[in-house]
């Protein structure tokens, strides 16, 4: 079983800044993959960026440019900058990871940008 617990959203105007954070009970070179998706109200769940345990990353591409994972593994946590951000980046923000082949998830955080 593994936990992860977010947080760092907020209310923002559009332009602004967030930095989300997730730390793992378990350490992230133990995680084959780990992964920030968001939801929005009526939308499905989408993939908005993941790290590889090689250190591959790849990002959604309307927040390419805008968005940087970066891990701290001493903290077992890692984030999620976001920078520019846009009403459409409105969303429910969860964090995931792979661990031996079973995916978990935290309880997300909510990010909102106002116009």
């Amino acid at each position: 079983q593994v936990e992860f617990v977010e947080s760092g959203g907020g209310l923002v105007q559009a332009g602004g800044s967030l930095r989300l954070s997730c730390t793992a009970s378990e350490n992230i070179p133990n995680l084959s993959i780990m992964s920030w998706h968001r939801q929005a109200p009526g939308k499905q769940r989408e993939l908005v960026a993941s790290i590889t345990g090689g250190g591959g990353i790849i990002y959604k591409e309307s927040v390419k440019g805008r968005f940087t994972v970066i891990t701290d593994n001493d903290k077992n946590t890692l984030f999620l900058q976001m920078e520019n951000l846009k009403p459409e980046d409105t969303a429910v923000y969860y964090c995931s990871g792979l661990h031996k082949g079973v995916a978990y998830w935290g309880q997300g955080t909510q990010v909102t940008v106002s116009s």
